[in-house]
């Protein structure tokens, strides 16, 4: 080890530097050949510093280490000599993964042999000096020099750094002259508030070309940590020949229960993505687990993909390319990159899983074996097909195919073996021509193996890229969870409004733009969200109030009749009371209208604005201020009627309030929700020891079944919203039904938002 920190000392490292270094065998290890190839360069001659410190930075950036003795070479012979010409090489070679550079591309683009001589900084930086003159003779000192910096740096690239700074130094101070007493008062501090930097941006603004920093179609080599081959160019080229250089994405859900909030930024992120720069975008269902798989969720999938306002560009199936994905597998067995093994699932969990014993299996015993298991000869869980690899979270050699007894949903009892996700989403990918195969951050740990089957096939490698979850808290999205709290009872299905999948959502009320405006505001991050769902919750408020005609409802009604009232008449009330120019919709008013009971107080209290048999109340789009003449009340003493007089509102003076009413209404039943748990990370034992069933709020769903609204929501189609005045937002349910009742019309309307009565 002395001996090891002297060698990288003697090219300029601090011993704890050095010491460092140590610790990282890989670099350590390439980092000393690096010296050995150079001091075989230099003979006796040392490595100067700056020729070490050049050395020490291009091993830690190198990621072609086949080009370590080419690097070394042109930094021994000075003619790579600073940090701006040594990161120019790197990028260089990464943008050039081909075995033979052009030594003079190379050489242009690096500037090898260029010189700026001091005559050429001083023109340069006189020209940017002209080109500021008014803004600098202004501000003088408070004048941003960066700007001259960045402009002299862009028009000298390689020129000393160090020379340019000094000469626009001293250019300036001949400029401005010596600094004067105002110069050196000190700024005021100016404090900048500013939001999240998705704020105000769209989805498409987030995801369009530059912003992500993506790799183009094919240049999937610029991209770190990818696998470049003998034949990666040769297969990027036939890629780009049969997709034309076109952006191309998939959405892969499982086809084993219903799509939630988080799959909605993966819907959007996408579908979005290949949208905003002019791809396509697969939706394919990754179908391979024949067991949990039914129709009804390849139906909602796809109708929720739509829903958000996406057009598939095919819709494929994991399915579709079973008998490719079974010659795949043959021939990875005989380029000895798979084997058939005989160790029980069981065995095969948790970490330092020792090898297999028939790893080493000769490969026409693994083919001879894998025909069996294709044949139906073994029973389930008996054997696997495995592949030779280490995936970067230790797990050894990863299942590829194993044996399950169900017919397949579209294949039927065609095939007994059935590829994992591990072996399947890569080569989908593949075969599809996927260029970006966007993934949440759990799946980073496979990139590694994605890489690695689709060079073992010596087959087109997509890349792989990761972003962070959506999670809501006060939920559950687990499919198993999900359909614990269906068998229990607690919820109806799948589309409960009080669960957070799409369907659920739907049904609420939510609109689609909402989900898709909420996805944009988290926005494009590698971290994982943790979101609340009020903000949730604001997307919809903002959309609805847009796109919700306002009605008018009574959740708990107390009759009222007008004693005095003229005439019956209909009442034209504003769709939009803030812009009218959106329409209107005609009410009648007669006689007998129902208000709600707690806008009526018998007995006065000091803040009270609404009705009591002292006070009058205005009726909101009546053109009426109704007084109290004789309370009626039933056997219990419980007010049951009023009978009240009314005056024209322009006749009497200003009530103190204005509420709202219905007349010869619709009787419908109303279903009101809250959240369905009661702490807000009710799968957190710390929180909710005794588990999330346990954590179910009582007063979840309340359902009034005499509630009463105005005859504008009759011809109401299901899901379509409504804003009833003063209570909330509402959407008409798919239990709604409309045959006639002894009263009226029956309709079944549930609330959008849990947003309490507002008193006014």
């Amino acid at each position: 080890m002395a001996d090891a920190v002297s060698i990288f000392m003697s090219i300029g490292l601090s011993e704890q530097k050095a010491k460092e270094t140590l610790k990282n065998e890989a670099l350590s290890s390439t980092l000393k050949k690096a010296i050995d190839q150079a001091q075989g360069l230099l003979g006796s001659a040392s490595i100067d510093k700056t020729a070490g410190t050049l050395l020490y930075n291009m091993v830690t950036r190198l990621k072609d280490l086949n080009r370590l003795s080419f690097l070394t070479e042109y930094i021994i012979t000075r003619k790579i000599t600073s940090e701006l010409q040594l990161s120019a090489a790197l990028d260089f070679i990464k943008s050039h993964p081909q075995k033979n550079l052009d030594r003079l591309e190379f050489e242009a683009a690096c500037g090898v042999g260029v010189m700026v001589t001091p005559e050429q900084i001083e023109d340069a930086v006189e020209l940017i000096i002209r080109k500021h003159k008014d803004q600098l003779l202004a501000e003088r000192y408070r004048f941003n020099m960066g700007i001259l910096m960045g402009e002299a740096r862009t028009a000298l690239k390689w020129a000393d750094g160090k020379m340019v700074k000094n000469e626009v130094d001293m250019q300036v101070l001949h400029f401005l002259g010596p600094k004067t007493e105002a110069d050196l008062e000190k700024k005021p501090k100016v404090y900048f508030y500013c939001e999240a930097n998705t704020e105000g941006k769209s989805l498409m603004e987030q995801l369009r070309g530059e912003a992500l920093k993506f790799h183009k179609p094919g240049e999937n080599y610029k991209t770190e940590g990818y696998v470049v081959t003998s034949n990666t160019m040769n297969l990027l080229k036939k890629h780009l020949e049969e997709t034309g250089g076109q952006v191309r994405s998939r959405f892969p859900p499982e086809p084993n229960g219903i799509l939630h909030i988080g799959h909605a930024k993966a819907i959007n992120f996408n579908f979005g993505f290949a949208k905003a720069n002019n791809g396509i975008c697969f939706l394919r269902y990754d179908d391979t687990n024949p067991e949990k798989e039914e129709e009804k969720y390849f139906t909602a999938i796809k109708e929720m993909v739509e829903w958000l306002g996406y057009k598939p560009y095919a819709v494929t199936h994991a399915s579709d390319h079973f008998q490719l994905l079974y010659d795949l597998a043959v021939d990875l067995i005989r380029r000895g990159h798979a084997y058939v093994c005989h160790q029980r699932g069981e065995e095969l969990k948790g970490h330092n899983v020792p090898p297999s014993p028939w790893r080493e299996r000769p490969v026409e015993e693994s083919l001879l074996l894998f025909d069996r298991m294709r044949k139906g000869m073994f029973a389930e869980g008996e054997v696997t097909l495995r592949m030779k690899m280490v995936m970067e979270d230790g797990k050894m050699d990863p299942v590829a195919y194993r044996i399950k007894y169900t017919p397949h949903h579209r294949t039927g009892d065609t095939w007994c073996i059935y590829p994992t996700y591990d072996y399947t989403h890569c080569l989908c990918d593949s075969i599809e021509n996927i260029t970006h195969s966007l993934c949440t951050k759990e799946f980073q740990s496979r990139r590694s193996s994605y890489f690695w089957l689709c060079n073992a096939l010596d087959l087109y490698c997509p890349v792989q890229w990761e972003y962070g979850r959506l999670n809501l808290t006060y939920t559950v999205v687990s499919k198993r969870k999900i359909i614990k709290l269906v068998e229990t009872g607690i919820v109806r299905d799948w589309d409960d409004p009080r669960l957070f999948t799409l369907t659920a959502l739907r049904r609420r009320g939510f609109p689609s733009q909402a989900i898709n405006n909420f996805c944009a505001r988290v926005g494009v991050t590698v971290a994982q969200t943790t979101m609340e769902p009020h903000l949730l919750e604001a997307c919809v408020r903002e959309a609805l109030n847009d796109t919700a005609p306002r009605a008018m409802a009574i959740l708990e009604p107390l009759k009222v009749t007008i004693t005095n009232l003229p005439t019956n008449k209909e009442v034209r009330v504003p769709d939009f009371p803030a812009n009218e120019a959106k329409g209107s919709h005609v009410v009648p008013f007669s006689k007998t209208i129902f208000i709600e009971q707690s806008d009526f107080r018998e007995v006065m209290e000091k803040g009270y604005k609404r009705l009591t048999s002292d006070q009058p109340v205005g009726l909101r789009h009546a053109g009426y201020v109704i007084s109290v003449q004789r309370v009626i009340k039933d056997g219990c003493g419980k007010v049951c009627e009023l009978e009240v007089t009314c005056a024209s509102s322009d006749s009497v003076e200003k009530p103190k309030a204005f509420i709202h009413w219905v007349s010869d209404p619709l009787r419908c039943e109303v279903r009101m929700y809250e959240r369905l748990f009661l702490h807000k990370n009710p799968e957190d034992p710390a929180e909710v020891p005794a588990g999330f069933l346990s954590d179910i709020n009582p007063n979840s769903l309340t359902v009034i079944e005499s509630a009463l609204v105005d005859r504008s929501v009759g011809k109401a189609k299901v899901f379509e919203k409504f804003q009833f005045e003063r209570v909330g937002y509402f959407s008409l349910d798919p239990d709604s039904t409309s045959e006639k009742c002894d009263v009226a019309s029956k309709y079944n309307i549930q609330i959008v938002l849990n947003i309490r009565h507002a008193l006014f």
